[in-house]
């Protein structure tokens, strides 16, 4: 298998940072959510933007959580 392309990179990327979020709160919770991905000259860029209540959790964690995982996932894709 080769290498994977620049736009299966990006959805992985993006399917990853949303798994995140809705795995840590329902759809209905979520007032915002942006999940910007680029990936460009082999450099991969995760931005997760989430509005949601911070009663239980800290929406800038989860946001943070959500990017790394999708590197993660990306790493994942190249090995």
């Amino acid at each position: 298998m080769g290498e994977p392309t620049d736009e299966e990179v990006v959805e992985t990327a993006a399917d990853a940072a949303e798994g995140v979020v809705f795995e840590r709160y329902k759809q209905s919770e979520v007032t915002d959510l942006d999940v910007t991905v680029t990936f460009e000259d082999g450099v991969l860029e995760v931005d997760v933007y989430l509005n949601a209540p911070s009663d239980t959790r800290d929406p800038e964690q989860v946001a943070d959580d959500a990017a790394l995982t999708a590197r993660s996932a990306v790493d994942d894709l190249f090995e």
